[in-house]
């Protein structure tokens, strides 16, 4: 399988039990939840799915500290509500205990793939300019994975200007974000959105080209 248009790379602490999620051609698939850690000082919680073929040579448990290598992934879920809701995970490829040896980004993400759909640019409150993009990642047996991107500040500026279709390379980091969501006038539940934190991001020419039109953002 050709992953090269989406590579996750995390290092992170195993924060729940691994739940059974579903069985296809007699394989078993399990999620849990990896906190990994930002320069912050805080966490993102990102699910993971794993086969248990995976899981068959090495015991995992809440605590450890593991590597995952994979793709950021997209599927469907359908809610008892009748509402349909885009879950990602990181479908891993390959999952270690992390030996404490290597020093390196604990949350890398590479995404080759086309914008889906009419980028929104806003500002914060504060000024901060952000722009949403939603990138259709194609992946074997024709299916896609789409992924919400949040570019910043110059980035941001340079998204904004994007269009339904054009292929962008992206690299950055997978994050979690808490918020609250109103089911009546009573009633609130906090809920998690992932998304992808932008870092650079070069737009694909239709020609080769030795200097591809790109920009970087220094502010993550």
């Amino acid at each position: 399988m050709d992953i090269t248009n989406n590579q996750a790379q995390v290092t992170g602490v195993i924060a729940d039990e691994f739940t059974f999620n579903h069985e296809i051609y007699a394989e078993k698939f399990y999620t849990f939840t990896l906190n990994v850690p930002r320069l912050s000082g805080t966490d993102d919680s990102i699910r993971v799915m794993v086969s248990e073929r995976l899981l068959a040579d090495e015991s995992f448990n809440i605590g450890d500290t593991v590597d995952i290598e994979g793709q950021f992934r997209s599927y469907n879920s359908y809610e008892p509500s009748g509402e349909n809701r885009l879950v990602l995970t990181i479908f891993a490829k390959d999952i270690h205990k992390n030996s404490g040896e290597h020093n390196h980004n604990p949350n890398t993400l590479y995404l080759n793939g086309f914008i889906c759909k009419t980028p929104v640019y806003r500002t914060t409150p504060f000024g901060r300019e952000i722009t949403d993009l939603l990138i259709a990642v194609n992946r074997s047996y024709n299916k896609s994975d789409y992924i919400p991107v949040i570019a910043w500040g110059r980035n941001a500026r340079y998204a904004k200007n994007l269009s339904v279709g054009d292929n962008v390379k992206v690299w950055g980091r997978i994050q979690s974000r808490k918020y609250q969501k109103r089911i009546s006038e009573e009633e609130t539940i906090t809920k998690t959105a992932y998304e992808v934190s932008v870092n650079r991001m070069e737009l694909v020419s239709d020609t080769p080209s030795d200097n591809p039109e790109s920009v970087e953002n220094i502010h993550i």
